[in-house]
């Protein structure tokens, strides 16, 4: 019990450090590790051990990932890809079904691109489409917000499911699958609040034309999806390849399958079809969107290995000894991940930091919740997801880029989206859940 009040010290540090002080987390999370070894009257050596072949360890499975979808998300975003793909689900979903184009867009755009980004690229085209449908822009806002958040919690390669996964142990495969089956509900839920209420609340905005993309020649909608389609689909034919019943044998087909959707090398040949999207090879634009996107990389890269290493000393502690208790609860296990990031998510407001905070928290504790099967493992993962949608509010930044981008003030933001967020955190759970009973 002494082991979980000191936890509980120490995450309240690290909120305070980032949330009040604005620490980078990356230091919050080690000093955190620290002190929970100092807490645990942990060894010195065993604790800068334990940082140190955390810190590794994690890195070692998807910093290459991470760096590789960064730079998909990147030429995704310069190119107009974002715009490509919006106009061309419009043009299958009609104008009339505008919330659902946009939702679908947010949905597809935000498993290479963090959600803040995307919202940004497509805010102009999201106010255009408003004003030409006349359809409420509080409505739209909340359509492309929620359909950005669920994959960028929920479905691989985004960094916070990848981090996750990774100090966890959890195959990627496997939370892509389940992640994209538990993504669909709640972004129906959410689509469902903003059509039937949130038209209730008018903002005035001025219409703004979409710019140009930065390359001035936007790539067509093949070559835009597929940086996006293909790592998913590599990834995902890995998982099927793997299962005991051995769908594709053992052999050549196999072992072809196995490589190809290894995240590291799936998301490599993303990277190779990102470079289609440039068209007439500007090789001066091209260097300075890699370096860009390896930019990005970088604080997310340095985020996960912290956790990883705030893990490892956890791991270290009894701390498991308490969470025993829940796992006679039977099938219940996923509430106690929920719940551990649901509470650092609306304390400190970052979504990636709640999911790599409670991953290393919850890591240690898997086998005592029950959770320690590859499904288990996997659910764990989606669980902190849905923790960390719960709730954006006003230390959330990504409330602050929807309600400014869609012109609404601090009430009738929080009234739509924060609501949203909170009714997909819930949705999640529930799905989460109802899958754990089926497949635990």
């Amino acid at each position: 019990m002494i082991i979980f009040l000191w936890l509980i010290l120490v995450v309240a540090i690290i909120v305070l450090l980032t949330a009040r002080l604005n620490l980078h987390p990356f230091l919050a999370l080690l000093f955190g590790a620290i002190s929970i070894g100092f807490l645990s009257q942990m060894s010195t050596s065993v604790l800068i051990g334990s940082i140190a072949g955390g810190f590794g360890a994690t890195l070692q499975s998807i910093g290459i990932v991470i760096a590789a979808g960064a730079i998909i998300g990147e030429y995704l975003h310069k190119s107009g890809g974002a715009h490509v793909l919006a106009n061309n689900i419009l043009q299958n979903v009609g104008e009339k079904n505008s919330p659902l184009a946009m939702s679908l867009t947010g949905y597809i755009v935000s498993i290479p691109v963090f959600c803040d980004s995307g919202f940004i690229v497509l805010s102009a085209l999201n106010k255009a489409i408003a004003k030409r449908t006349k359809i409420p822009l509080t409505i739209m806002a909340v359509a492309l917000a929620s359909g950005l958040y669920a994959t960028h919690v929920f479905v691989p390669p985004t960094p916070g499911p990848l981090a996750a996964a990774a100090t966890i142990g959890a195959d990627i495969g496997r939370v892509l699958i389940l992640g994209l089956i538990v993504s669909i509900p709640v972004v129906g839920a959410a689509l469902l609040w903003a059509v039937k209420v949130c038209g209730r609340y008018k903002v005035d905005y001025e219409f703004t034309e979409v710019e140009p993309a930065e390359s001035n020649i936007s790539p067509s909608f093949k070559a835009a999806v597929a940086p996006i389609l293909v790592p998913i689909l590599l990834i995902a034919f890995k998982s099927i390849a793997e299962i005991p019943s051995q769908p594709m044998g053992d052999g050549l087909l196999f072992k072809t399958t196995v490589f190809l959707g290894d995240p590291i090398i799936a998301l490599l040949i993303g990277v190779c079809t990102a470079f289609f999207m440039v068209k007439g090879g500007r090789k001066k634009i091209q260097k300075k969107w890699l370096e860009e996107g390896l930019n990005k990389a970088g604080s997310i890269i340095l985020i996960t290995g912290a956790g990883g290493a705030f893990g490892a000393v956890l791991r270290e502690t009894n701390l498991s000894a308490f969470a025993e208790q829940f796992a006679a609860i039977d099938g219940l296990g996923v509430l106690i991940p929920f719940l551990i990031a649901a509470f650092l998510k609306t304390a400190q407001g970052s979504s990636t930091v709640a999911i790599i905070t409670t991953a290393a928290i919850c890591a240690p504790l898997v086998e005592s919740l029950g959770l320690d099967s590859s499904n288990g493992l996997a659910l764990a993962v989606l669980s902190i997801g849905a923790g960390s949608l719960t709730v954006s509010h006003v230390n959330d930044s990504y409330f602050w880029v929807v309600s400014k981008f869609s012109e609404m003030d601090t009430s009738t933001a929080l009234k739509t989206h924060t609501v949203a967020t909170l009714i997909m955190g819930i949705t999640g759970l529930i799905t989460i859940q109802l899958l754990a009973w089926v497949l635990l």
